[in-house]
């Protein structure tokens, strides 16, 4: 592939790293936290959600800070600190001696991870307006493949041991930082850059266009619970895997694999066509339908050939949130756009926040009571409670209700 800017395979390769650094990690994470912590899988279970609130909470609250350091010092430099960064996190979290290490290196990690907002600034700078879409659609096939190889890497080298994946990642990680230093361009001169602001790095500001939002409220408020809903399988699948059908890491990472696999065809294959041939209102009622009712079925899983059914029938929830984004644009003035998908990105940031913390609790509660389906039970119960709230969002929309204006 020929690329319109040397920066873009650089940054996009960093992405690529990012989300591969993440994934490659999941499927030994539950032995690492019950070697380090001694204790058994369902407590490891409780003590991965805080670790992910910790990675989540930083990277929402990181992401403002180094864009705006971006705008300020250029995305050179905020990026391959991050990278640098990201390659001795690995490395220390690979010698980790206690829980504690890991806790502390999972927290660097999630400031690091907040590397996307200079680099989007990187695709932005060197691509005209028009091409913009097209390119940050190489954003998100970067983000797809490393949840993809990930873990899929992650269980095969846990075959060596639980902290090969962690030297890996930091391997990966200094290749790409050497990369940056010698390849890459800055790609926003001096005579662009402005004062940094902690006004404008405030992340909690993203929020303010969502108050306003109008007769679009019920389909945010449905957006918020599907997300929280969906953070059942970054958060829990690797326990639940190991709690409901005593798999191993290579086991997890080749079921993570799948997962990844199966949502990445469905999102070239299905969406756009589903979207184009059922409308927007039916598309994201079909989607979230079929993940309430995946959700459910994970409950009553028992032998390890169910799950890939499911996965691969879960994957057409990819359905629910473009035909969300589609719908509220329709549902918001012109004026408004913007600021409406940059509250909703908070409300995703959000969601990564509040979700590990209550679906590892609801796992752990039900695995010590012999019921490991636990936390798929809570996010079909979202969902079960967002469908309506779609359901009258659009019918309000179909009775002629303007566009709301803020």
């Amino acid at each position: 592939m020929r690329f319109h800017h040397r920066a873009v395979p650089i940054v996009l390769f960093a992405l690529l790293i990012d989300s591969i650094g993440f994934g490659i990690v999941l499927p030994v994470l539950p032995s690492l936290i019950v070697r380090l912590a001694h204790v058994g899988l369902p407590e490891a279970t409780r003590i991965a959600g805080y670790m992910l609130v910790a990675y989540a909470g930083m990277q929402f609250l990181a992401g403002p800070i180094l864009g705006n350091l971006g705008d300020r010092f250029g995305r050179r430099p905020v990026i391959l600190a991050c990278m640098v960064a990201f390659g001795i996190d690995y490395a220390l979290m690979a010698a980790a001696p206690t829980i504690a290490w890991l806790f502390v290196g999972r927290t660097i990690a999630g400031i690091t991870g907040a590397a996307y907002s200079p680099a989007n600034a990187v695709l932005a700078d060197v691509t005209e307006p028009e091409k913009r879409g097209g390119v940050f659609g190489l954003m998100g096939a970067a983000f797809g493949c490393g949840f993809i190889l990930g873990p899929a890497a992650g269980g095969l080298l846990a075959t060596i041991g639980p902290r090969a994946p962690f030297i890996a990642a930091a391997a990966l990680a200094a290749i790409n930082a050497l990369w940056i230093l010698t390849s890459l361009p800055e790609t926003l001169p001096r005579a662009r850059r402005r004062p940094f602001d902690w006004r404008q790095a405030n992340a909690l500001g993203a929020f303010r266009p969502l108050l306003h939002a109008g007769g679009a409220a019920p389909l945010i408020a449905a957006a918020l619970l599907w997300q929280l809903a969906h953070m059942v399988y970054p958060s829990t699948w690797a326990f639940w895997g190991g709690l409901a059908l005593q798999w191993n890491a290579e086991a997890i990472g080749w079921s993570l694999a799948a997962s990844g696999l199966a949502m990445a065809a469905a999102q070239v294959l299905v969406t756009g066509r589903a979207i184009a041939r059922l409308g927007e209102e039916r598309t994201v009622l079909l989607g979230m339908g079929l993940g309430g009712g995946c959700f459910l079925a994970y409950v009553f899983v028992t032998r390890s050939w169910m799950v890939y059914p499911i996965i691969f029938a879960s994957a057409l929830q990819g359905l629910v949130y473009p035909s969300v984004n589609a719908l509220l644009s329709r549902m918001t003035d012109a004026s408004h756009q913007g600021a409406l998908q940059g509250g909703m990105a908070s409300l995703v940031s959000v969601a990564a926040i509040v979700g590990p913390l209550a679906m590892t609790q609801a796992l752990a509660f039900g695995a010590e009571r012999g019921e490991p389906g636990g936390a798929f039970l809570l996010a079909a119960c979202l969902v079960a409670i967002a469908l309506p709230l779609v359901w009258f969002g659009v019918v309000r929309r179909l009775r002629g209700s303007a566009p709301v204006s803020a």
